[in-house]
């Protein structure tokens, strides 16, 4: 708790900010459940979003994953429910199906021994356990938005009492794609004012327009100091093994998710071998050399100025003056030779008051170099471990679920009676061991058709536009020159 504190003791609020508050303030029914959890102080999230919740304004709250979010908005909603009203008052949208069992055990925990009723909602799984608990009048909903969205569109869920809004882990719902499913919740949710929060540990621009169109005159929260400019490149590096070194950049890849990136390494060799690979994996790539002729240049060249190429691979000679719209992440798959190599490099995104990622592969023994780099330019980079295979299979498995749901939903009647054929076969299939790489080889098709076109871009809505998150308080030092330009740059616009 002590160590939270000091690590969460920079923060920024909200014009008119208000006092945090204490355990001991809190209504009688959140000290209960407070009591049932066993918690005997809040955390600073807590402390300080609360006192906003109570007061009905709508917030982006930024904290980093661990640091109890999930109890700051949890603890309004059981203070504003009606338990009386046997029908859907708080919705919890969350990225994937980990997070959603996650929040609905805290949920649970909380309001153990009331008569307050939670419904866990997410893809892969059947309708019945869902169904039943909307039958039994659930109060409180958590769930991934593609299976909302299902529920929604069959008439099986029903938003028309919705109090409270709430967005967690906003960043990653992006990432995963479901920005599409977003947009068609939206249109069941009742157009009186509800109140609405969304909480991620970053707000890059499109998580903040996102907010626009949900939200109204949100406020920003900020518990995580120095990382809290919009206008910012993230610094990432991942330790990798030497071996099968083309792997672990794919693991990456299907983690991060980048919409668009340059991906460095330092020899024409290097370029054309990755380059093949991460055609043979299905990503849309392509590469920049000095090998390559004039004619071919210039084609490559078409497709990054039409924003028509998610992964260029190329060496630091051949990406000179080339200029990618919107590029989210820059990887450095070998290591710079130099550290102005570094900055140049990153400095590729992150542009025109927009964020973005620099990620690093490096060696157990070029790590030293790269914090060398660090302590130099005064840059914050992070450490990530790589994706193990359960991890990497847990996504994947998100992911693909949600696009066939999608698919599923889009398909008129005559379509579904169509797949009506093949529902024996199905169950063949997945039944026998040996059929099942069948199964396996569509998945992997219809997953690399689907997912590797770049995702779907957040559109501002000029009807429903609300103002940007207002922030308050001493901002940090800028780490370098470029840094503290974009940040005027955010500013200015």
């Amino acid at each position: 708790m002590d160590e939270m504190n000091q690590k969460e003791q920079n923060h920024v609020e909200p014009d008119h900010s208000l006092p945090e508050i204490s355990l001991a303030d809190l209504a009688p029914a959140m000290r209960d459940a407070c009591d049932r959890a066993g918690w005997k102080t809040l955390v600073p999230v807590q402390a300080k979003s609360i006192p906003y919740f109570l007061a009905d304004r709508d917030m982006l709250v930024q904290s980093r994953t661990g640091s109890g979010k999930t109890g700051a908005y949890i603890l309004p909603i059981i203070q504003k429910i009606n338990i009386e009203q046997n029908f859907a008052q708080a919705l919890v949208l969350v990225p994937t199906r980990e997070l959603a069992l996650q929040v609905s055990r805290e949920a649970e925990m909380l309001t153990q021994g009331t008569n307050i009723k939670i419904a866990v909602v997410y893809g892969g799984v059947g309708y019945n356990a869902q169904l039943e608990a909307f039958r039994a009048g659930a109060q409180i909903v958590v769930g991934t938005p593609g299976r909302i969205l299902d529920h929604l569109l069959k008439n099986t869920l029903s938003l028309d009492h919705l109090k409270i809004l709430i967005f967690d882990e906003a960043d990653r719902m992006l990432s995963m794609g479901f920005y599409p499913d977003m947009v068609k919740i939206r249109k069941y949710i009742p157009s009186n004012k509800i109140l609405s929060s969304m909480f991620s540990a970053t707000f890059p621009p499109q998580v903040v327009r996102l907010a626009n169109q949900f939200l109204h005159q949100a406020e920003l929260l900020s518990l995580s100091g120095n990382q809290i400019h919009i206008a910012e490149i993230e610094h990432i590096y991942y330790v990798v093994p030497g071996m099968r070194k083309e792997r672990s950049l794919v693991r990456i890849i299907e983690i991060e998710n980048p919409s668009s990136a340059i991906i460095f390494c330092n020899t024409k060799d290097t370029v054309h071998y990755l380059s093949v690979v991460l055609k043979r994996f299905g990503y849309d790539a392509d590469e920049l050399s000095s090998d390559l002729s004039q004619t071919m240049r210039e084609k490559v060249m078409s497709h990054v100025r039409r924003g028509a190429l998610r992964f260029l691979v190329a060496t630091d000679v051949a990406a000179r003056g080339i200029d990618i719209p919107e590029l989210s992440h820059v990887i450095q798959y070998e290591p710079p030779e130099d550290p102005e190599a570094y900055i140049h490099r990153a400095g590729r995104t992150g542009r025109m008051g927009s964020s973005g990622v620099a990620i690093s592969l490096v060696a157990e023994m070029e790590r030293f170099k790269l914090q060398s780099i660090a302590r130099y330019y005064n840059i914050h980079m992070e450490e990530r471990p790589l994706p193990n295979d359960e991890e990497l299979e847990r996504v994947v498995a998100e992911r693909i679920t949600a696009l066939l749901e999608a698919k599923l939903r889009a398909r008129d009647n005559l379509q579904i009676e169509r797949m009506q054929r093949f529902l024996a076969l199905a169950r063949h299939l997945s039944q026998s061991e040996d059929e099942l790489a069948l199964i396996a080889m569509l998945l992997d098709d219809y997953y690399q058709q689907s997912l590797h076109a770049p995702p779907a871009p957040v559109a501002d809505t000029d009807s429903e536009k609300t103002a940007a998150p207002k922030k308050k308080g001493k901002k940090p030092r800028p780490r370098n020159k470029s840094r503290k330009k974009m940040q005027n740059n955010q500013h200015e616009s």
